[in-house]
């Protein structure tokens, strides 16, 4: 039996392999918007595991698996034997052989990496405290879809490095952007990360206002991340400089593009003048969360397809 391919970080796919998602995302959602019927994946089921909140990721993928003609099954931690402490191999094993696809919302990669490890079907990781992979293909999609290939331009991540900055680190060095990562003392970026991944494509930022200054992309999310509530009083003190402002987005290229993974708290980590503005994406990078995953099961379970 060949081997099962899974996406559980944006480096388990290849640059064309990311390329050829990007392309089927546009064609996907092209039908999508002109109501063409489109169902590859009649019969075929996708389970999800939760056991971090979500409405995003669920209603994406539930939404996406429903369109393509397949099924969706929620499995939250009270609904499943992981609430018990059932081993995530054992899980793996017993899931695999009912489901045709799995997707992990979780804590620790470790978790899916081992799921992966035994499971019969394709794992993507839906989240985890140190990648989030998903996020990523929407975000450059949707960049890709304003602005064309990201390849040379400038990304700054203004804020926590958290999974969604690691994931940025990646797709840094699948594309050959500049990225310019700025986060308060104590929430860096880790060194490991700039030189071991990205090498010559990250740099890193004491002032969020240099890091934004002549960028084509401004990035952020929220400053405190599930799992991280008891910081949150602390939290503000200490990112209080790093808001995405006005000011700073007039530092970035005129055409700049603003995003946000959501959800957003305005007057927090961005202005509501931004996030609410004509520079402001996210609400079609949101939406491209549907596309681009449509994109990504089809070729988890079907390969490439020229219809």
């Amino acid at each position: 039996m060949s081997a099962v391919k899974h996406f559980l970080q944006l480096t388990d796919f290849s640059r064309d392999e990311l390329t050829y998602l990007f392309e089927r995302s546009r064609t996907l959602k092209q039908r999508h918007r002109s109501a063409t019927l489109y169902q590859p994946l009649r019969g075929r089921t996708l389970g999800m595991i939760f056991e971090k909140q979500s409405t995003r990721t669920r209603v994406s993928f539930e939404a996406g698996m429903a369109q393509l003609g397949g099924a969706a099954l929620f499995l939250s931690a009270r609904d499943t034997q992981l609430g018990r402490g059932e081993p995530i191999e054992d899980v793996a094993e017993v899931l695999s052989r009912m489901v045709d696809i799995v997707m992990i919302r979780t804590f620790e990669q470790d978790i899916v990496e081992r799921f992966a490890a035994h499971s019969r079907v394709p794992v993507i990781n839906g989240l985890t405290d140190e990648y989030h992979p998903c996020q990523i293909l929407a975000d450059l999609f949707t960049f890709i879809e304003r602005r064309g290939s990201i390849h040379g331009k400038t990304v700054a991540w203004i804020g926590d490095s958290n999974n969604v900055c690691n994931t940025w680190v990646q797709a840094a060095r699948s594309f050959q952007f500049q990225l310019n990562v700025s986060s308060p003392p104590g929430y860096e970026l880790e060194r490991e990360r700039e030189v071991g991944e990205a090498a010559a494509h990250v740099k890193l930022f004491a002032d969020p206002r240099e890091a934004a200054s002549g960028a084509d992309l401004v990035t952020t999310d929220v400053w405190t991340s599930m799992g991280f509530e008891d910081e949150a009083e602390e939290r503000k003190d200490r990112f209080k400089a790093f808001q995405v402002n006005q000011s700073m987005m007039k530092l970035a290229r005129p055409d700049a593009l603003f995003m946000h993974c959501l959800p957003a708290h305005r007057g927090e980590e961005v202005e509501a003048a931004v996030i609410d503005s004509a520079q402001s994406v996210v609400w079609d990078e949101a939406e491209n969360r549907l596309h681009t995953q449509k994109a990504l099961v089809e070729y988890l379970l079907l390969g490439r397809v020229e219809t």
